[in-house]
């Protein structure tokens, strides 16, 4: 489980160079020089057009430092809607994606235990984990899963297991989950996922090739499974083992 206080910034002995990199660092996380409140403004009221009406979704939007989690050279591009790279073949989603699904997932009632599919750079993991009581997350690269923990860390999100796991085989030690959440597509839901849905529970997973994708809410009614198609999107490929 992720600590809810930051590491020590070091030894009495530490060098100028180490006091320059932990004040650059602090200076990242409270986005001194990298972003505005108008900035972060202009893209909630993009959200609110587009549809995103959950008030507790938005002001996650509004108050995750999203530059924190995009390479220095991007910082000043975070609060656009947009996909950016972030290593790796993987990419942070735009704001509306993240806003959509976690909405999606929280409309119907808010899951107290959530499985999250794909961690990656862990923005998705910020804004939702606040907003559910526990949340599991998966990661098949262990480069991004080590960045995103130090970085939830630093924000003192402390709520949030996280794995270094094949995403196609969820995380059979804690479920039922009350909600799953995917950030890549798969061809087909994995099975594993199905089964590891408590009954009730919701699945939003973007399922088709790399040419076409659904977003996809899947809801367990007992043996049942009841799929409904939000809408077009595209996402990096759901793959299987660990990198």
């Amino acid at each position: 489980m992720l600590r809810s206080t930051t590491s020590a910034s070091g030894s009495a002995g530490a060098t100028n160079d180490a006091d320059a990199a932990h004040l650059k660092d602090q200076s990242r996380v409270s986005g001194i020089g990298m972003t505005s409140a108008r900035t972060r403004e202009r893209l909630v009221a993009r959200l609110r057009e587009q549809g995103i009406t959950d008030n507790e979704v938005l002001e996650r939007i509004r108050s995750v430092p999203r530059h924190m989690f995009v390479d220095e050279a991007l910082a000043s591009r975070a609060y656009e809607d947009t996909a950016l790279p972030i290593g790796h073949g993987q990419t942070i989603s735009q704001p509306y994606i993240v806003a959509r699904m976690t909405q999606s997932l929280l409309e119907a009632g808010k899951p107290r235990k959530v499985l999250e599919v794909g961690t990656g750079c862990g923005y998705q993991t910020a804004v939702l984990a606040p907003l559910v009581a526990t949340l599991y997350s998966v990661e098949r690269i262990a480069a991004l899963q080590v960045k995103a923990r130090q970085i939830l860390r630093d924000l003192r999100i402390a709520n949030v297991y996280m794995k270094h796991g094949d995403g196609f085989e969820g995380w059979a030690a804690y479920a039922p989950f009350d909600g799953i959440i995917v950030a890549a597509a798969s061809y087909a839901v994995p099975p594993a996922l199905l089964e590891q849905l408590a009954d009730g529970g919701r699945l939003v997973i973007p399922v088709g090739n790399d040419r076409e994708q659904q977003l996809l809410r899947i809801t367990r009614r007992g043996d049942r499974y009841e799929r409904e198609v939000l809408g077009p999107v595209i996402f990096v490929p759901l793959l299987q083992g660990l990198a």
